[in-house]
């Protein structure tokens, strides 16, 4: 189970980490298929073992922008899963035939209750990443916003 290489599980002891795979299970999506949609109910979070999911944001019916590809080690999907309002942001797709680890939203909060300092270090790790996260968007933001204001300038 690649849940170590997940920044979510980031410092978690073996007997931990062990407690977090009991309550997972592997399964197999082929490619092209959808895990998920952005606004479903967030159930599960899926790491990758096998493939890729590519996060896309739909913007139209017919237009959507790749966020990020997901490969075994590189992280995870479907954290929306730890917070409310427990819906996914993006949409999610295998690019590959793809195997999962998957834990499902249920189960990762009954160990957050019976291991407080489980859940305390699970939801840290997220929150770092999502403070990271804001930053590269902040970056972005200014990057494109430089670009139009010289755009117009020069126009």
């Amino acid at each position: 189970m690649s849940a170590a290489s997940c920044y979510l599980f980031r410092n978690l002891p073996d007997e931990k980490m062990g407690a977090l795979h009991a309550v997972s299970h592997l399964q197999t999506i082929p490619k092209e298929q959808w895990l998920f949609h952005k606004g479903e109910r967030a159930e599960y979070i899926y790491l990758v073992e096998e493939g890729a999911i590519e996060l896309v944001m739909p913007v139209e019916p017919d237009i959507e922008i790749p966020v990020a590809l997901i490969r075994p080690g590189n992280g995870c999907v479907g954290v929306g899963a730890l917070l409310e309002p427990y819906t996914y942001s993006l949409s999610a797709r295998c690019k590959e035939d793809t195997r999962l680890t998957v834990i499902a939203r249920a189960d990762i909060y009954a160990l957050f209750e019976s291991d407080p300092e489980f859940g305390s270090t699970v939801m840290t790790n997220l929150a770092q990443r999502l403070l990271e996260r804001l930053r590269e968007t902040r970056e972005e933001v200014k990057i494109h916003f430089m670009n139009l204001i010289q755009s117009a300038t020069f126009s």
